[in-house]
């Protein structure tokens, strides 16, 4: 079984400025004369983790990471303010042109596979393959099954802790409640919001629990900008036209892929993945048995490594078996 590459640090930093008042951080890291890959992080508002550059081989990918408007290193944290998936596409354009990138791999996971897919559609002629995991549509019935009737009626008691910050007048509109007091004047509302919203993302996205994943979500600076941004998007459906991705599918043909979701994943259920699947034929769709949504759960880690690894292949490099 496959696991994380050996830790790296970036060779480049930059920090981009895009439309005002946003700030973009952006690294590089790798084999500058590599396939170009960029990491695609989920939330909206998670930014990037420490594993994240682990899932290429350093001596074949150049492998680009970047923290989306108001998410990560990303300046101002936590901004709302222009922050909608158009501006994410365009900004994924500006990093590109400035890193003077002709085409790229583009890997993306949960939020991640969503922003891929749009930009993908967007500018297909920029993308040499996709690799994408726990994929989200972000249609109506994928946000309320997570967010309102679904995965509540399998975690009945973290639902209980999630809707314990509204009122129960409230609770009719989780997401539009949410969203209130995470845009409230009262900072300390804010915060109790957003801990209590990440709490229950990361005590749902793995198969077994783990405290790992949960701290990492509850951290309060990752905390606050994943709550509010995915607040932000959500009450709007994500800045997206009705069945906006698979309408758009056929612009993804020619584009190779491979479509990694786990079986039991109740963040982004599979009919998720299986939907994008039947809708874009040059896609290969692996179904991990014992898995949730997280990117750190060993089955998910395995099949994403061996997606890059062929991935490498196919263009042209032949990456280190040894991860």
């Amino acid at each position: 079984m496959h696991t994380f590459y050996p830790e790296i640090k970036p060779y480049q930093r930059h920090q981009i400025a895009v439309e005002a008042p946003h700030e973009l951080y952006v690294d590089e890291s790798g084999n500058p004369d590599g396939i170009p890959v960029l990491f695609v992080h989920g939330g909206p508002g998670a930014g990037c983790g420490k594993y994240d550059r682990r899932f290429f081989d350093p001596e074949v990918y150049r492998i680009v990471l970047f923290d989306q408007r108001g998410a990560g290193r990303s300046r101002p944290h936590a901004a709302l303010e222009g922050n909608t998936t158009q501006k994410l596409v365009e900004d994924i354009e500006v990093i590109r042109k400035i890193l003077e990138i002709d085409k790229w791999v583009l890997f993306g996971g949960s939020w991640g596979s969503t922003l891929s897919l749009v930009y993908a559609q967007a500018y297909p002629e920029r993308v040499l393959g996709m690799i994408l995991r726990g994929v989200y549509l972000c249609r109506p019935e994928d946000l309320l099954w997570f967010y309102q009737s679904g995965t509540s009626r399998l975690f009945p008691d973290y639902w209980e802790d999630f809707i314990q910050p509204i009122p129960e007048a409230e609770r009719h509109d989780m997401m539009g409640a949410y969203y209130r007091h995470l845009t409230s004047d009262n900072q300390i509302q804010q915060m109790t919001a957003a801990k209590a919203w990440s709490l229950w993302e990361g005590r749902c996205a793995t198969l077994r629990p783990s405290q790992e994943v949960i701290d990492s979500f509850t951290e309060p600076h990752r905390a606050l900008s994943l709550a509010r941004i995915e607040a932000h998007y959500f009450v709007n459906e994500a800045f997206l036209s009705e069945d906006q991705i698979l309408r758009n599918a056929h612009k993804l043909a020619g584009i190779p892929g491979v479509i990694v979701h786990g079986r039991y994943d109740v963040i982004c259920p599979l009919d998720n993945a299986y939907a994008l699947h039947n809708a874009w034929p040059q896609s290969e769709l692996q179904i991990i048995r014992e898995a949730g949504h997280s990117s750190r759960e060993a089955g998910i880690v395995d099949a994403l490594i061996r997606a890059t690894n062929d991935m490498a292949r196919s263009l042209g490099e032949k990456p280190d078996q040894s991860a």
